[in-house]
């Protein structure tokens, strides 16, 4: 059946990863023993993927995603698969929480040679989500990650000189890598697509911002650079795909890596870059204010991820629509939207819910969407 309902961004929207099921985690440590193959695992995952589909329109949702099942983490899978790209050794971090911190080295990326898009990165997730989406009558979103992602973590220095003695070529290689696999998307039939943002919002913290400047690079143009890179990806966009991003501080087993409000970025990030919408963590006073909305373009949509997905504890109702209240000072109501402030399970591990507490939080979302809005 055709999906028969309005075009994205929804009131309530569902970010990307979900709380991979028991069966996958068992399906994954099988294959790592050799007592089945990629293509049994495929099949398990796919099989999760529809009660996952089917768990978001009980939510209340209009949109779904794929929970990321065929992912072992939010950016690994996708990123590997482009001609040029290496994983050498991890990124020695902190991650903060509550409790404390806990260590989490997330690989180091390197371009080791010219970059080529020789095969689909996403599209065959894509290809499998849509029929189980159309079958429940949601729209199904497609997550990538940034293409920020290949400079941000290393700079120059990770970037062969070799490959690439002018930098320029290679942001231009790297656009046009993510140009094809836009366009091989809307091929398969996909309408909206979420990039998936963390280094504008990391340039937020100044520990981070000092980063930055220890390998080289310039944490104030980094912005307008990434800005750049961002637009050149999207410049071909078709006008009937909706392309969202989002922005977050990190998402590993319910902590975070940086913080800091979007005051230094948003200038640039809420208005420069030609996207339909930007998904905005904002679920704790890491995230700052709302003063920044100001910035967002009036041909933009502000998705408030309010409500936490790294912890299970429901926000109140009325909280949350007294926050929704105060940003719709800054930013007609009529051009916000709720929901939660990141995936559930950016890497495969997860954050620290179960998959009910998950479902609540999605309720939750769709929930205080319809009164706020009228419509989830």
């Amino acid at each position: 059946m055709s999906v028969n309902v309005k075009s994205p961004p929804f009131k309530a929207e569902v970010v990307g990863s979900l709380l991979r099921p028991a069966e996958i985690h068992r399906a994954r440590n099988e294959l790592r023993e050799g007592r089945i193959d990629a293509a049994r695992l495929w099949e398990i995952e796919a099989q999760a993927v529809e009660g996952a589909v089917a768990m978001q329109k009980a939510a209340g949702l209009k949109v779904c995603t794929d929970g990321e099942f065929h992912r072992r983490h939010w950016f690994m899978d996708f990123i590997e698969r482009i001609d040029g790209v290496a994983f050498e050794g991890g990124l020695p971090a902190r991650f903060q929480n509550e409790q404390g911190s806990i260590e989490f080295s997330p690989p180091r990326i390197v371009v080791k040679g010219k970059l080529k898009r020789s095969r689909p990165l996403a599209v065959e997730h894509f290809a499998a989500l849509k029929p189980v989406a159309d079958r429940e009558g949601l729209v199904p979103k497609q997550p990538i990650p940034s293409p920020t992602i290949l400079h941000f973590r290393g700079g120059r220095a990770a970037i062969d000189k070799g490959a690439y003695p002018d930098i320029a070529a290679f942001f231009a290689d790297l656009a046009e890598v993510y140009r094809q696999e836009i366009a091989a998307l809307y091929a398969a039939g996909c309408r909206y697509v979420q990039i998936d943002e963390t280094n504008l919002p990391f340039l937020c913290d100044p520990k981070v911002r000092e980063q930055a400047r220890s390998i080289g690079e310039n944490p104030d143009t980094l912005p307008r650079t990434y800005a750049d890179l961002l637009n050149d990806c999207l410049r071909d966009v078709p006008a009937d795909m909706t392309v969202g991003m989002h922005m977050c501080r990190g998402n590993h087993a319910s902590s975070w890596f940086a913080q800091g409000g979007y005051d230094v970025v948003a200038e640039i990030a809420f208005s420069a870059i030609k996207v339909n919408v930007l998904f905005l963590e904002y679920d704790s006073p890491r995230a700052g204010s709302f003063e920044p909305l100001k910035y967002l373009a009036k041909d933009k949509v502000a998705v408030l991820g309010l409500v936490t997905s790294k912890k299970p504890q429901l926000e109140p109702k009325d909280e949350l629509k007294r926050r929704i209240e105060e940003a719709a000072r800054i930013v007609p109501l009529e051009r916000l939207a709720l929901s939660p402030q990141c995936g559930f399970a950016s890497t495969a591990e997860g954050n620290a819910l179960t998959t009910d507490e998950q479902r609540r939080k999605l309720e939750l979302v769709a929930g205080v969407a319809r009164d706020v809005w009228g419509t989830a």
